[in-house]
Order: C-alpha cells, then sequence, then structure tokens
C-alpha cells in the first residue's frame, strides 16, 4: 500500500500526481530528518565531537514542517490550496536549509538526510505549481 494509492481511494479525489508524490516525499523527509536529529545528537558526543547544534535544530525544524504539510497535503475534503500553496513553499525553503546544513558534515546519515531533503524540496515546489 502506497499513500499515493491512498489518496486515490478518497471519494472527493481529484487527481493531482505531484501532490500525491510531495506527500510520499514529506512522509520520509520527516522520518529521515528526525533520525538524522537523533544520530547528530549521539556524534555530539565525546572530547573531539563536533558542535552539532545547527544540525539537530535544523533536522528537527525540517521533521516537523514536513509532517505538518504532509498531514494538509493527504486531506481531499474541503479546499484550502492558498495555505497548502504557502506551506509547500515554505517546506520547500526548510527542506533546502536542512540539507545544506547536513552536507557540511561527513556523517552518512547527514548525507541520506540532505538527498531526501533535496527530493521532498523539489517535489513541495512541483507541487505548490500544480495547484490551481
Amino acid at each position: 500500500m502506497s499513500i499515493r494509492k491512498m489518496i486515490g481511494l478518497h471519494p472527493n479525489a481529484k487527481a493531482n500526481p505531484a501532490l500525491a508524490e510531495a506527500a510520499h516525499h514529506l512522509m520520509y523527509c520527516a522520518k529521515m530528518s528526525l533520525s538524522c536529529a537523533d544520530a547528530c545528537q549521539a556524534e555530539a558526543r565525546g572530547p573531539e565531537a563536533m558542535d552539532m547544534t545547527q544540525c539537530i535544530r535544523l533536522c528537527l525544524d525540517c521533521s516537523d514542517i514536513c509532517e505538518a504539510t504532509s498531514r494538509l497535503a493527504i486531506r481531499q475534503t474541503g479546499n484550502d490550496q492558498p495555505m497548502l500553496r504557502e506551506l509547500l513553499e515554505l517546506c520547500a525553503r526548510m527542506c533546502e536549509a536542512c540539507a545544506a546544513e547536513c552536507e557540511r558534515h561527513e556523517h552518512e546519515h547527514c548525507r541520506l538526510c540532505a538527498q531526501i531533503c533535496r527530493e521532498c524540496a523539489a517535489d513541495c515546489r512541483n507541487a505548490a505549481a500544480s495547484l490551481g
């Protein structure tokens, strides 16, 4: 089962593949950036550890914004496209900021987080542009 299929099964569903793809990546990005923040907390321990405070903060903020955006993106009842468009655009900016911070670190979890954040940002921009 995929979120794309679930969205399509809604009685009020209007086909919007860009929004469905964004919802898919938003859910993954929320969880991966949360996981990256947790891993960064572990990396921040030890005498030679790099200060991961900003990376943790941006990953947590990204997770929260992606989670909220995914929740609005999957709702098919009613209509608030202007607000959803703004939230998608904000989320794209947040994902880009998180990716840029994660790219400053050599940890594999940061590399993966940056990758999903870049993909999510692109999908959010595509979804925002697809809204009427």
